[in-house]
């Protein structure tokens, strides 16, 4: 009988410190999510899970928006995961494409910082049309600063992504990590994508 008791509380132990350690893991180091949206195509597809590294930009201390340990800010071409402004219940997953006291302008779908036109390999256009920005900021817009504190995000998927230019800045506090890698990935027939495993997020 005591070794019955023993052996549970031994196995007790071992739960509870592992359940521990992957709450704070999930908490400080790495967490998962799933891409849900086709705003990042074709850098994430719909179904890709990735991990996010949630310390490079700083440990959260908990109930306040100080972080401790910055390794360093975000920097234009991270992708981010972050509290959508609009619902902060709910996660965005966007590319940097400026900073804080950057100057942003969009002109015909091409998007210049400072003055100087963006190189972007990584996004697609599905509508050759350009609108006017007068009523939709979609193709045109700006220039405007990016204020302390803030950060300008877009996804590479442009013509289909609901971002910066239509709800407005990213605040530093709100910024959960890096996207870093795919660990697993299904198509929409739930088919394994074996090629997208273990490829970087860039």
């Amino acid at each position: 009988m005591k070794n019955k008791k023993k052996l549970f509380k031994e196995y007790a132990e071992a739960i509870i410190t592992a359940l521990i350690l992957a709450l704070i893991i999930r908490a400080y180091v790495i967490q998962a999510f799933k891409i849900p949206s086709s705003s990042m195509v074709p850098t994430l597809l719909i179904g890709d899970h990735i991990l996010v590294n949630k310390f490079i930009y700083g440990t959260k201390i908990p109930f306040s928006d100080k972080r401790v340990l910055v390794f360093k800010k975000p920097e234009k071409g991270d992708i981010i995961v972050f509290k959508y402004p609009e619902d902060p219940k709910k996660d965005f997953i966007k590319r940097v494409i400026a900073t804080e006291n950057d100057v942003i302008e969009e002109r015909d779908k091409a998007v210049y910082v400072n003055g100087k036109a963006v190189l972007e390999p990584y996004i697609q256009h599905s509508d050759d049309k350009v609108r006017p920005g007068e009523n939709d900021p979609r193709d045109n817009f700006g220039p405007f600063a990016v204020p302390e504190g803030k950060i300008f995000v877009m996804g590479d998927n442009r013509d289909q992504s609901y971002d910066s230019r239509y709800w407005g800045f990213v605040d530093l506090k709100e910024i959960r990590g890096k996207a870093l890698i795919i660990y697993w990935s299904w198509d929409r027939d739930d088919w394994l994508r074996f090629e997208r495993i273990g490829r970087l997020i860039k």
